[in-house]
């Protein structure tokens, strides 16, 4: 098994968009705008289920005061539920494995063996580390995006019916001139018809 490397911060990791990483963030803020990600760090050493976590611990998610963190000091792999759920505070945890691909670490408040309150999750894929949104913050995004097509979908049946309006108007003033012009030809026929008539009566009286 390879030997993880030394705890402290990342070397030379890389961050989405380029330029220097960010600077400390207090626990629980947003940080789903951001990827970790070090690449000398995964050309070293395996990612598997044994290392995954002194890999996360490099990333600006990591919270250094969590329990995970005490166990590190005291040479106890930092993922050892036995020892975690003697402990009270914030820990992590590691939720899913798909090795190598896949890995998903939830942070959680622990209050008692039995109670535990979940608070971020973060995945890590393929080597990249990212916050994962928070599911209230998926259905308001979710929620707009659908109220936005509706809205679009509202603007667009309204200009088709508007539309529809003028050309039926359009064609209603058609449908008027064909009759009166139809009117127009009968009168000429019925006095044609007259005067034929007319011509007839004269001849036979």
């Amino acid at each position: 098994m390879a030997t993880p490397p030394p705890m402290g911060p990342p070397g030379n990791p890389m961050f989405e968009g380029g330029g220097p990483p960010p600077p400390p963030q207090p626990p629980g803020t947003d940080m789903t705008g951001i990827c970790f990600r070090d690449q000398l760090w995964l050309n070293t050493y395996p990612l598997d289920r044994n290392l995954v976590f002194d890999y996360f611990a490099m990333s600006p998610f990591y919270d250094w005061t969590c329990n995970n963190e005490q166990l590190r000091v005291r040479s106890v792999h930092p993922l050892d539920i036995s020892n975690l759920t003697k402990m009270t505070g914030i820990e992590y945890i590691l939720s899913e494995v798909l090795e190598p691909h896949l890995f998903v670490i939830r942070k959680q408040k622990r209050d008692s063996p039995e109670k535990v309150t979940p608070m971020l999750a973060y995945y890590i894929l393929d080597g990249s580390i990212y916050q994962a949104p928070q599911l209230c913050n998926v259905f308001a995004a979710r929620i707009g995006r659908t109220l936005h097509h509706i809205q679009k979908a509202f603007t667009i049946a309204a200009s088709k019916l508007e539309k529809i309006g003028y050309v039926d108007a359009e064609n209603e003033s058609e449908v008027l001139e064909s009759k009166v012009s139809k009117e127009t030809i009968d009168l000429k026929e019925v006095k044609r018809i007259d005067m034929i008539l007319a011509s007839l009566q004269r001849k036979v009286s």
